[in-house]
């Protein structure tokens, strides 16, 4: 009896200090392994945010890095925009959005940068919206008035980018056979390659032809494709049609007369110096001779064309390995005959190199005496 109500004392005990213990752990901060599931969910909600497509983002260098970035009004107008996102967050879903960036820079994140060029260019009456380089901000805090914060995590690559990256060594590989493709393979490529770099050169010439055309007549920069030459710009952004709302001050008009007057020699310069028929006619079938040339090749030609080098040499050491293997030549002829007709055939080059050195004399000598006549 002594002994179960022992027992029961520090069943007691055991309880009440376990209450003791999670009304401690209640009032106090979260625990470890709590801790551990937020930073789960914190990496989770900046993966979402990163890959969502209406966070306006740009890439630049950081301390010889290309990290990818945004500005942090941008950041609060998309959480404004899409609270959706904060679900992930679970009990922390009611936090503001400079709350949220908080947390992200103490987990590392996120990490707040600055502008490395603070000056204005010349000609210029504000900074770039977007620079190309950053530098580490000091104070790592979020703030929404001129402040940029790049992520810091890598970024999972979708599958396209991996099956991409493992069909590059075969496309390279397939380039590089190019030269032994059918004839009909080689033109239907060719076409195409030529058919893709006109457009391209067409659309550069349009868009430039239509910008100056409003610059000079309107006084706006207007840059039809405005990502079409972008190098950090998605597959979205690059084909993006219609251009951007012009922020810079418009130019004066004398500005605008001096650029058209330029426009102008430019063109009469250019049909001023332009070929000719005849030089167009030259180039064009020197083109398609080069054209022709890569076509048209095969190894079948190209080992045709060494044996047929190789031949003549071939030829001209058969006599020779005939006398050191002790083959008799045609027609009954020996080693000595062979030997005789060879030192008959040096001797008849030397008497007639003999001749023309005295012939060459003798016309020296007729032409002294001719000076020395008149």
């Amino acid at each position: 009896m002594k002994k179960a109500g022992g027992a029961e004392k520090k069943r007691v005990r055991r309880s009440s200090g376990a209450l003791q213990n999670g009304g401690r752990d209640s009032n106090s901060d979260t625990p470890p392994r709590k801790q551990a599931i937020q930073k789960d969910v914190f990496q989770l909600f900046a993966e979402k945010v990163r890959d969502h497509k209406d966070l306006v983002s740009r890439w630049a260098v950081l301390q010889e890095t290309r990290v990818e970035y945004f500005r942090g009004k941008d950041f609060v107008r998309f959480l404004k925009n899409h609270p959706e996102l904060k679900d992930i967050l679970e009990s922390d879903r009611n936090l503001e959005a400079e709350d949220i960036a908080d947390v992200l820079l103490r987990k590392n994140l996120l990490v707040r940068c600055d502008r490395v060029v603070k000056t204005l260019r010349p000609g210029k009456k504000k900074l770039s919206t977007w620079p190309a380089h950053l530098e580490i901000f000091p104070d790592q805090v979020f703030s929404e008035n001129d402040a940029f914060f790049a992520w810091t995590f890598v970024k999972r690559r979708p599958l396209w980018q991996t099956l991409l990256s493992f069909f590059w060594p075969v496309v390279t590989l397939a380039i590089c056979l190019f030269p032994v493709y059918p004839h009909r393979c080689k033109l239907l490529i060719l076409y195409s390659c030529l058919g893709v770099l006109l457009l391209f050169l067409s659309l550069l010439v349009l868009r430039g032809a239509i910008f100056g055309a409003l610059y000079i007549v309107l006084g706006k920069r207007v840059w039809f494709f405005p990502n079409i030459l972008a190098e950090e710009a998605t597959l979205r952004e690059l084909f993006r049609f219609w251009p951007k709302k012009d922020e810079e001050e418009r130019p004066k008009w004398t500005t605008r007369v001096f650029y058209a007057a330029v426009g102008v020699l430019v063109i009469l310069l250019l049909r001023h110096h332009a070929p000719d028929e005849a030089a167009r006619a030259r180039y064009q079938k020197r083109v398609s001779n080069i054209i022709d040339d890569v076509l048209e090749w095969s190894p079948r030609l190209a080992l045709s064309g060494m044996m047929e080098n190789l031949q003549p040499v071939v030829n001209a050491t058969d006599a020779s390995n005939a006398t050191e293997e002790g083959v008799t030549p045609p027609d009954g002829m020996g080693a000595e005959t062979i030997t005789e007709q060879h030192e008959a055939e040096v001797s008849d080059n030397l008497e007639n190199g003999d001749e023309n050195i005295d012939n060459s004399e003798e016309n020296l000598d007729n032409s002294g005496e001719q000076k020395h006549d008149i």
